[in-house]
């Protein structure tokens, strides 16, 4: 019995449970589907929502944002990010550009991307962009700092190319920062995308949460949310974390 609830899945699965069971304890107590409905009661509207195709919808446009802000992201961060941890002068002068965003709010960003571009698709991926490259960038330079020295003396020794030299020397020491900026920021992008829907976009998972509020629809705001959860779940277990378990082998091995 020990050794199964030592298993990853298994542990997963309880405290999902034990979740649900919360949440079913706490509909009862508030006796009003209206305030918090129990978890069967989103089954039909879930149903409903799939069948007409709105859900899929908005869910696709959500996840496509997701993605491409993601991407993005990830490519300036941790271009950035290594630059910046190799090249202290650099690193001197924008430190302090990277000190404000990271303590500027991601709203003030939104907005003001908003404002300047305007209400289209752009300006939403620009501020989720925006607002995800300082902390990729944190990450990603801390790992370019502890680079070893004396692999990279190794890599001149031996004359190594540069290509050869950035994919076992660096890259492979990089790998952990990168996956670790990677696992942190999907679930920071996909909030931040939500409020960018919420705010200022016709169609998306945040949009429709926005429409639903405003109908004090407590049920299609648990459905559209749950769905989304589910997908970022499925992305984190299925996805970063065997590729995080995967970069970190070689230093456990």
């Amino acid at each position: 019995m020990n050794d199964m609830l030592q298993k990853p899945a298994t542990a997963r699965i309880l405290s999902l449970v034990a979740l649900l069971v919360c949440w079913i304890v706490a509909a009862a107590l508030t006796a009003d589907p209206s305030v918090l409905p129990a978890p069967w009661a989103l089954i039909d509207p879930f149903r409903q929502a799939v069948a007409s195709g709105e859900l899929p919808y908005h869910l696709g446009m959500t996840i496509w944002r997701v993605i491409w802000a993601f991407l993005l992201a990830m490519f300036v961060g941790v271009s950035l990010g290594f630059v910046m941890g190799r090249f202290p002068a650099v690193d001197r002068w924008l430190d302090p550009w990277l000190v404000v965003f990271l303590n500027l709010p991601a709203l003030v960003l939104i907005v003001l991307c908003y404002l300047w571009i305007g209400l289209n698709e752009t300006a939403a991926i620009t501020a989720v962009v925006l607002n995800k490259i300082p902390n990729v960038t944190t990450v990603v330079r801390e790992g370019a700092r502890a680079l070893d020295p004396d692999l990279s003396a190794m890599a001149r020794v031996f004359r190594m190319k540069p290509w050869a030299r950035a994919r076992h020397i660096v890259l492979p020491q990089l790998a952990p920062f990168i996956a670790a900026a990677a696992r942190s920021g999907i679930a920071v992008i996909w909030k931040i995308v939500l409020v960018v829907e919420f705010l200022g976009r016709s169609n998306g998972v945040g949009f429709q949460i926005h429409l639903y509020f405003q109908q004090f629809d407590v049920t299609m705001v648990l459905v559209y949310s749950l769905s989304f959860i589910m997908v970022m779940l499925g992305v984190e277990w299925l996805l970063l974390q065997p590729v995080e378990r995967r970069v970190w082998q070689w230093r456990t091995a």
